[in-house]
């Protein structure tokens, strides 16, 4: 049984792929984070495995190894580790680790009829991990499949992803996730609503986010944050600036995702100000939205969602985090002053 919500065309490409016995020898999975890759990549490594009928049927053993992560054939190759001093200090996986890879992929499979060795955040390799593993990529083995996994295949070398069959994950509709939150897993109908909503329909977050409550608390703390922003002097605006651009060198992906915050609550102010509320995200402060809206022009909501996604585009492309984020902040509308001038 595939797993995986919400990703009837990749599934039905590798079943068909596995029907004809023509896999690909390395696969590019892309897409958000939480949306389903890893959990399709596993069902990949189960169905190659699974001595089923019909695989995977993910009630032989080979398949409830593989869903623990104790199954000797199928390795998966990332940042995160056991060792909290190592993963401080691992910014990027090594070419050590794709050698180590290499050396096990030289083996035969030992309990299994298929090695698999998955690479998760395959954007995160170094320059000399991506080449080499270019060079395994170049002269496939026989028995042995690659599944990298990338949110944006543009930060892979083009040589890594031409060898690779490409295929994309996008959020499933809302409504899709909602479903499965509440028949699938028995989350409350109220709850199962906002996290699919919060979660955009990334259904690996709203699980996440269902069954550790920290996941829920820290995006209601990120959240409040930037309602207070909203309302903040410039000397406030500021020093959250620089806290944010500080934050970037190290966890540049949870500023980027602070961004998206910001955007879906600028978002929600623009549908409620043209009679949309039914299509908001942060359906658990409706009331608050409401009454923000009244004091904003509608032009001007408009206005701070483009300072908002152009200014996530350039923290992409590398420009000076604090330099964007100053500006940023100067282009919040109805900023109040927190200092006067004496010209004496």
């Amino acid at each position: 049984m595939w797993s995986v919500v919400g990703q009837n065309r990749a599934v039905s490409i590798l079943k068909q792929s596995l029907e004809r016995q023509a896999l690909a020898h390395a696969y590019l999975f892309v897409g958000p984070p939480h949306v389903g890759k890893m959990t399709l990549a596993l069902n990949l490594a189960q169905a190659l495995n699974c001595g089923a009928a019909t695989p995977p049927c993910g009630e032989c053993s080979s398949c409830q190894r593989i869903a623990a992560a104790k199954h000797a054939d199928v390795q998966i190759i990332g940042l995160t580790t056991s060792d909290p001093a190592e993963a401080r200090s691992r910014a990027e996986i090594s070419i050590d680790q794709v050698r180590q890879m290499q050396h096990s992929a030289s083996l035969p499979p030992f309990e299994g009829r298929c090695k698999v060795f998955i690479i998760d955040g395959a954007e995160q390799m170094s320059t000399e991990a991506a080449n080499c593993l270019l060079k395994t990529l170049e002269e496939p083995l026989g028995r042995i499949v690659f599944i990298l996994l990338a949110a944006s295949d543009h930060l892979l070398p083009a040589t890594v992803v031409s060898r690779c069959q490409r295929l994309e994950l996008s959020p499933p509709p809302i409504s899709e996730v909602e479903a499965a939150l509440t028949n699938r897993w028995g989350i409350a109908p109220e709850k199962a609503r906002l996290l699919s909503r919060l979660s955009h329909g990334r259904l690996g977050w709203a699980l996440s986010a269902a069954q550790d409550d920290s996941w829920l608390q820290q995006h209601t703390e990120r959240r409040q944050r930037l309602l207070d922003i909203n309302m903040a002097d410039y000397e406030e605006c500021f020093t959250y600036a620089a806290e944010l651009a500080a934050q970037f060198s190290q966890k540049r992906e949870a500023v980027l995702e602070i961004l998206g915050l910001w955007t879906d609550w600028w978002r929600d102010l623009l549908l409620v100000k043209v009679g949309a509320s039914e299509a908001i995200t942060n359906v658990d402060l409706e009331d608050r939205l409401t009454d923000e809206a009244r004091g904003y022009k509608l032009a001007q909501i408009k206005t701070f969602i483009g300072c908002l996604q152009a200014a996530g585009e350039q923290l992409r492309q590398n420009a000076n985090p604090q330099l964007v984020l100053e500006v940023l902040m100067l282009s919040l509308p109805g900023r109040k002053e927190s200092f006067s001038v004496n010209y004496g």
